[in-house]
């Protein structure tokens, strides 16, 4: 169809990059769970209130700070099973809580979790554990310039194909690819034990950018 205004239409490529920076990771997140059953609901929550003060007194003795340990989830229910010829009946109580503590001192980490698990015993689970960046503007920097390099290499390659130069770009959207945890396989109960050894590695953060660019007749 024809511009009434007798404009040709604007010529536009369109790409969609990806971009990823990694470093080594200064802050490790733990999520704690605890789980407490007995045969009524009050005793299981202050049983669940016990255990998670002893782990929460565990960490701020290993000198992790109150504003770096957060309580979520807290959840009482009821135990119940099914019998023949009675239906649902409850056999006792359970609740449970989740921490999720930041530790800003990786190499102390091994020894926080220890701590924390044999505060808590049997009533503690370590659900994840999590490495990441205290402050990931920088490598989130990389990682959109990485992104935009990648965007510009395929846009340009299109507009060669099409006989064209790149133009001014006309729209850019940022797209934030979120990070994966590092999970503690096997790990649903936790128990006293030898102090497991958290090794951090490098962690990557990932982005993608989708920019619009004007097309330019080749010369």
């Amino acid at each position: 169809m024809s511009d009434p205004a007798g404009h040709a239409a604007a010529r536009t490529v369109t790409v969609t990059g990806f971009g990823t920076a990694e470093a080594a990771p200064d802050l490790l997140t733990l999520s704690v769970g605890v789980e407490c059953r007995r045969d009524s609901a009050g005793d299981a929550y202050a049983a669940a209130g016990e255990a998670s003060a002893a782990v929460t007194g565990a960490l701020r003795s290993r000198g992790v700070p109150g504003r770096d340990i957060r309580t979520s989830g807290l959840n009482v229910r009821a135990d119940v099973v099914w019998q023949e010829g009675r239906g649902q009946q409850v056999t006792g109580y359970v609740a449970s809580s989740m921490l999720s503590v930041r530790l800003r001192d990786l190499a102390a980490g091994p020894g926080v979790i220890a701590a924390a698990v044999e505060a808590g015993g049997n009533d503690v689970r370590l659900d994840g554990v999590q490495l990441g960046f205290a402050d990931a503007g920088a490598v989130m920097a990389l990682a959109r310039e990485a992104a935009w390099a990648d965007a510009r290499a395929a846009a340009a390659q299109l507009a060669g194909l099409a006989a064209a130069e790149l133009g001014e770009v006309v729209s850019v959207r940022q797209h934030p690819v979120p990070s994966s945890p590092v999970p503690v396989g096997g790990m649903q109960r936790a128990f006293a034990a030898d102090t497991m050894a958290v090794e951090s590695g490098e962690s990557g953060v990932s982005t993608s950018v989708t920019v619009e660019w004007g097309l330019l007749s080749g010369r």
